[in-house]
């Protein structure tokens, strides 16, 4: 398994186990050169969002992955990590249906969590 892609898994369990709703991976290394992945999801409220990008970056760190950029931190509407190869977007649930990422991407490759351990 490649860096990016071990990154992404680990990013998709450490939302997951806080509940992420609807989270998304999309592989972006074909059609931009800014990341490998994007990988979006979405909370119920402010205080799941926080929680879900809190157990992000917990898990990325012992994993020794280090976040080079947070953003959206205190509003909790739309928050991004940038991990460099991996990008995470964690938005409420109004914010996520207004931007429609997964629209905008679209070109990308839409993948599951299981072809991320291929």
């Amino acid at each position: 398994m490649n860096q990016s892609k071990k990154m992404a898994s680990i990013v998709y369990n450490a939302l997951s186990d806080k509940k992420g709703q609807d989270v998304t991976i999309i592989d972006i290394s074909e059609v931009s050169c800014l990341a490998d992945y994007f990988i979006i999801a979405n909370g119920e409220n402010s205080n799941q969002v926080q929680a879900m990008i809190d157990n992000v970056e917990e898990e990325m760190d012992k994993a020794g992955y280090q976040c080079s950029q947070r953003e959206g931190y205190q509003a909790a509407k739309w928050i991004l990590l940038d991990y460099k190869d991996v990008v995470v977007h964690v938005f409420s649930k109004e914010d996520r249906r207004f931007y429609d990422l997964e629209r905008i991407w679209r070109d990308g490759k839409f993948i599951t969590e299981k072809e991320l351990a291929l």
